[in-house]
């Protein structure tokens, strides 16, 4: 199946990689002016010129060396530098580029879909925000939307310090993170901001790696399909035809033009080869990543796909497991009184699982969200809880970090009895004082609300009346959960079950 469906996409979009002319020295756009550099670590540099061409690098008070390949590509890395600046580099080929006011410090991807892109002129309080956004070094580069088979070198785009000025297209969540690194830590912090709203997960993975043919048959065989038949060009006269009539008449909603689906943020590859490959090596401390709202009804397939990209990411940086830390989905769409199935809650499980991972983590908001807008815009607090888990893991702050998450559970008669882990000051409830979201069933039977009482610093009783012999707990387990359990440090509890009944989303493909 991997060989047919590699052979399969050269129909309908050729599968080249965009490399620049070798006859002058070429660097991609995240090198440049204002930049921020990985601090602590060998810094990759890496560019185009002639072939065999002797390169130099200079900068803080090091040169090295090195010789183009026969592609014109060369790569090398500079020794780790402390956190300061301002500094020159030079980089020196056929050609020279000088690169001015660069800064050392802590590097961040800014990734994932457009509860990532959102940004701050549209989140809580963008006057008062952008307002105080003044920071000479915290620094902002954003890549442009690309969607492409063919692998970018660079983009246009280029670093800027943060003012009240730039801050306010820039994602509100790499923001709010940033800066709070940039405060707690004092020092430089780069934000390289690249996603894009509605992608899907596959769109961010080299199609070659979607090879399980139970899991990604059926997803290829789509595209292909796609890719075999879509013609933009006719779709754009037919959308063109449409309009004229609707001017004649000015009846109706005014036709909109057709997206082409070959370009888009949700064909398989697109994203990594048009706006991850640019940065994809670049030297950098971790990343942060808001995704998964357009994988919701494929959450099943989410739990191999999510971690595939992660690690596949991190094989092709060559920085070793860096730090991923991931939102999970908040709460949306209509509340409901009574227990049932949910692809949003199997999506939150899928993230979840991915915390086997190494070095990973999640932010849970489930008390973030807004039922009827898909983009809460207390984009503030997402990034507080992302912040902790990089200040705690990454730099050594004694802070609590992480979200009670489910650890076992025993049957004692009539109740339950859960444990959980990271429960920091231990269990408490927002709200109300009697914990609310559990529900209960048998071994065979249907979940049906709960009540429920803390018993201990990280336990919680539940039952229900009328459920004598309960077998299955779940928690938080709805689109929109009416839930209220969070540690004493106001984390949420992470939904979770501990059942493994077949999920509505098991056989979507």
């Amino acid at each position: 199946m991997k060989n047919v469906c590699l052979s399969l996409l050269l129909v309908g979009a050729a599968v080249t990689i965009t490399q620049p002319a070798a006859a002058e020295l070429k660097m991609s756009a995240v090198f440049g002016d204002h930049m921020v550099l990985q601090q602590k670590q060998p810094i990759r540099i890496w560019g185009w010129t002639k072939p065999g061409q002797a390169v130099t690098v200079s900068f803080a008070d090091q040169k090295k060396a090195t010789t183009a390949g026969d592609d014109g590509r060369f790569d090398l890395k500079l020794d780790a530098v402390p956190a300061g600046g301002p500094y020159t580099m030079t980089v020196a080929a056929d050609t020279s580029k000088t690169f001015n006011d660069v800064l050392v410090g802590e590097v961040w991807l800014c990734s994932g879909q457009s509860n990532m892109q959102w940004a701050v002129n549209s989140a809580n309080d963008p006057d008062l925000e952008s307002l105080t956004a003044k920071y000479p070094n915290l620094r902002l580069i954003t890549v442009p939307q690309t969607g492409t088979q063919e692998t970018q070198t660079t983009f246009n785009g280029q670093w800027q310090a943060c003012t009240p000025e730039t801050v306010r297209d820039f994602s509100a969540v790499g923001y709010f993170f940033g800066r709070q690194l940039h405060q707690t830590l004092d020092v430089p912090v780069g934000l390289i901001d690249n996603a894009w709203g509605g992608s899907a997960c596959e769109a961010w993975v080299k199609r070659d790696l979607l090879s399980d043919e139970g899991l990604y048959g059926p997803l290829l065989k789509r595209w292909e399909d796609i890719e075999s038949s879509y013609d933009h060009e006719a779709a754009m006269a037919q959308y063109k035809q449409r309009l004229a009539k609707w001017n004649e008449t000015k009846k109706g909603n005014r036709p909109r033009p057709p997206r082409n689906q070959l370009a888009g943020q949700h064909r398989p590859a697109n994203l990594y080869h048009g706006v991850l490959k640019p940065v994809l090596g670049y030297t950098i401390k971790g990343t942060i990543w808001y995704q998964g709202e357009s994988n919701a009804s494929r959450a099943f397939q989410y739990r191999d796909l999510f971690p595939l990209m992660i690690s596949s990411w991190r094989e092709e940086w060559g920085q070793g497991d860096f730090s991923f830390y991931w939102v999970q989905l908040a709460d949306f769409r209509a509340e409901k009184g009574e227990p049932a199935d949910s692809d949003w809650a199997e999506l939150r499980e899928a993230q979840t699982m991915a915390l086997s991972l190494p070095n990973t983590g999640e932010a849970v908001i489930t008390d973030l969200g807004e039922a009827e807008d898909i983009h809460p815009k207390n984009k503030q607090d997402v990034a507080k809880r992302l912040a902790r888990w990089a200040l705690a893991q990454d730099y050594g702050i004694d802070i609590v970090y992480r979200s009670p998450i489910y650890k076992s559970m025993e049957v004692k008669g009539d109740k339950v009895h859960v444990t959980f882990d990271h429960v920091g000051g231990g269990m408490d409830t927002f709200d109300v004082r009697r914990p609310v979201g559990f529900t209960v069933a048998t071994a065979d039977g249907p979940f049906v609300a709960a009540n429920a009482r803390i018993v201990g610093k990280d336990t919680i009783e539940v039952w229900a009346d009328g459920v004598e012999s309960p077998a299955h707990v779940r928690y938080a387990w709805a689109d929109n959960p009416i839930c209220n359990v969070q540690n004493k440090q106001g984390l949420p509890l992470t939904p979770f079950r501990t059942d493994e009944r077949k999920g509505v989303t098991t056989d979507n493909r």
